[in-house]
């Protein structure tokens, strides 16, 4: 595809009956990278791949994958893409081989040249095993991996995968992540929706929100990170100790003033880059004498980009813990990547 862009999206827009699924999507993805697409369920994502994918003709705007507009070319662009979606479509009276093998030939594979790749696939995605037998008998976890396995059987240029790790185990959904890996170094263009967090920051080099559909916000995940804050520093004071003194000691250090919750025994301190700050901070402490039982750094992250942007924990977040504390789906935080007691 040389330089040009692998995806080009141009005000799609898509009603189903009274439903307006998509309302002016526009975005752009460079050939060889990767793009996550994220948003709530019923926000378009799936509406989107399959305009992209040639299954759904857009009611407006227009859209190019590999140069080629997915209405007036979508023979040509089918020939070019690879396709997963949420549900494995199988043959169910296929065995895991055979359904491989068919895929292949129906992308023009020689007979020979079908079997070698369906073999190639299977060992992959640690079916062997299993592909003498028919997919119906396959856990759902299989079959999902089948699913996305016939996706590259051709070895397509462009790959969407839509949720392609959903309902498959943490030994799967990192398998699958190691076969993305290795197929982007080698050039494919991937677009992947999801709604896990990590899964998106793991593999996207840019990221498009979509809601009620429309895009609400895209850009790399660092610049998402960027528009729901800088880092933050959290001191708990040593027990029974009140925080205040630990605030006066910090007033000016970071981007805003502190702020103090004297029943929790906690400041936390909005910083631009924490790691830069560590080293004032400690001398400050040490020159006023004050020690903290726990001080941590905290970033924003992906999760909490979405939560921000949408009202919507991503998928696995978690509400409240049993003894009714918040957690960092509420507010806001994200785990810590600096720990440490002074």
């Amino acid at each position: 595809m040389g330089n040009q862009a692998a995806i080009v999206a141009e005000g799609l827009s898509k009603r189903f009956g009274r439903v307006q699924a998509l309302e002016g999507i526009d975005f752009e993805q460079p050939a060889g990278t990767v793009l996550g697409v994220l948003g709530p369920n019923g926000a378009g994502k799936t509406t989107t791949v399959r305009i992209l994918a040639t299954l759904l003709t857009p009611d407006g705007g227009r859209a190019r994958v590999a140069g080629l507009d997915v209405v007036e070319r979508a023979p040509a662009v089918r020939r070019l893409i690879g396709l997963s979606g949420q549900y494995a479509a199988m043959d169910p009276y296929l065995t895991g081989r055979e359904n491989l093998a068919m895929i292949g030939r129906l992308y023009g594979l020689g007979r020979r040249q079908a079997r070698h790749r369906a073999g190639e696939l299977l060992e992959r995605f640690g079916l062997v095993k299993a592909a003498g037998r028919q997919a119906r008998t396959y856990s759902g976890g299989m079959r999902r991996r089948l699913d996305v396995a016939a996706s590259l059987v051709a070895q397509p240029p462009v790959l969407f995968l839509d949720e392609p790790t959903t309902g498959l185990d943490p030994r799967g959904r990192i398998a699958v992540w190691q076969l993305l890996g290795e197929l982007t170094e080698h050039g494919t263009s991937l677009l992947l929706t999801t709604q896990y967090m990590d899964e998106a920051e793991r593999l996207a080099d840019s990221i498009v929100v979509i809601d009620r559909g429309r895009v609400i916000a895209s850009g790399t995940p660092g610049e998402l990170k960027a528009q729901v804050g800088g880092d933050r520093l959290e001191l708990q004071a040593a027990p029974g100790a009140d925080p205040r003194p630990l605030a006066q000691a910090l007033a000016g250090l970071g981007t805003g003033p502190p702020v103090v919750d004297v029943r929790a025994g906690r400041v936390v301190l909005p910083v631009t880059d924490g790691p830069e700050v560590l080293a004032e901070l400690a001398r400050r402490l040490a020159t006023s004498g004050l020690r903290v039982a726990d001080l941590a750094l905290r970033r924003p992250s992906l999760e909490d980009v979405f939560l921000a942007l949408t009202g919507q924990p991503g998928a696995g977040a978690t509400h409240a813990t049993p003894s009714g504390t918040e957690t960092a789906a509420e507010t806001g935080s994200s785990e810590p990547t600096l720990a440490r007691t002074v």
